[in-house]
């Protein structure tokens, strides 16, 4: 049996962890195993992830709260995509002495994949290029949405939200605000202008959400802000799923309370695939790729193998 460390890397849906950085030095120390698939359950992450000293993740894709950890007694280190990781359980990590790293993190990608899923659901792409793949007899089908002129309504208004507000001007949009802790002074520095949640809903003709997933912010938008939307008003979510209720936000999509949703991010991920966002006509969906450009999983890949290398020269005698 090899006397080597066991080092998993996670749900590389895409096959390219080795693409993106040079893993060498670490395949000198370590046997590295690459793990393409995605699993749910955790009887199967912990049989999976038995032989292994340490294991790589990408972002929140497989969790590993305390249960998890503490099945595993062979685990000393864990690296993680991402300044943080809100599916580990960081307590446990410090209790059961296991290292937790984190990794650099690419700012750009997550607003430029908000801006697209917003102009792809304003202009009705999904449809309109499905039926011309499709061959279909009538050429065009929809009538798209002008951004200018229009309000779009920032919920959470960070380094992403501040980012959104800049495009929204640059098409001509009006920029509202709102999340709990927003004053006036700081809505006005990124260019909106601060207003209750329930004026939000009500005036916006889009609405984005950019707020940091906590047991506070949990179900922010509920059954009650969706039923203040208009109904030609669109909800755009690249950030964490479990942000808003999903039930209400089906519901108002079928019934067409709303106009419709552009949603990167699920409760579940990946999608089960009997989900109603996977053909509800007026949702255009992605499977939460906001993160998922070339230059993140560089520095994701590169600082991971950094982390590793660090790591075993600690370790390995």
């Amino acid at each position: 049996m090899s006397q080597l460390v066991q080092i998993a890397v996670l749900d590389d849906y895409q096959g390219v962890a080795r693409q993106f950085a040079d893993w060498t030095g670490v395949q000198a120390q370590a046997d590295v195993t690459v793990f393409r698939d995605h699993l749910a359950e955790e009887a199967a992450i912990i049989a999976r992830l038995q032989p292994f000293q340490a294991v790589c993740v990408m972002r929140e894709r497989t969790p590993l709260p305390r249960t998890v950890l503490a099945a595993l007694p062979n685990l000393k280190l864990v690296v993680s995509t991402g300044s943080r990781n809100a599916a580990i359980d960081e307590a446990a990590c410090q209790e059961l002495g296991i290292e937790l790293r984190h990794t650099g993190y690419v700012m750009s990608g997550a607003p430029e994949h908000t801006w697209a899923l917003l102009l792809g659901v304003a202009r009705h792409l999904a449809p309109e290029s499905s039926g011309l793949r499709a061959n279909s007899p009538i050429w065009q089908t929809t009538v798209g949405v002008d951004l200018a002129g229009k309000t779009l309504g920032i919920v959470g208004l960070g380094h992403i939200g501040s980012k959104i507000a800049q495009y929204a001007h640059a098409f001509g949009m009006r920029v509202v605000a709102w999340s709990p802790n927003l004053t006036a002074e700081k809505a006005a520095a990124a260019g909106a202008e601060l207003m209750s949640k329930e004026a939000l809903f009500r005036q916006a003709d889009f609405v984005t959400i950019h707020l940091v997933l906590s047991a506070r912010s949990r179900g922010s938008v509920d059954a009650a802000a969706l039923a203040l939307m208009k109904p030609t008003a669109y909800l755009v979510n690249t950030s964490r799923g479990p942000l808003v209720d999903e039930a209400a936000l089906v519901d108002a999509l079928t019934t067409r309370r709303i106009a419709g949703a552009a949603l990167d991010v699920f409760d579940q991920e990946p999608l089960p695939a009997d989900h109603p966002f996977r053909t509800l006509p007026n949702v255009l969906a992605t499977p939460h790729l906001s993160y998922v450009t070339e230059a993140t999983y560089r520095v994701f890949y590169q600082d991971t193998v950094t982390a590793l290398l660090d790591w075993l020269a600690k370790t390995v005698h």
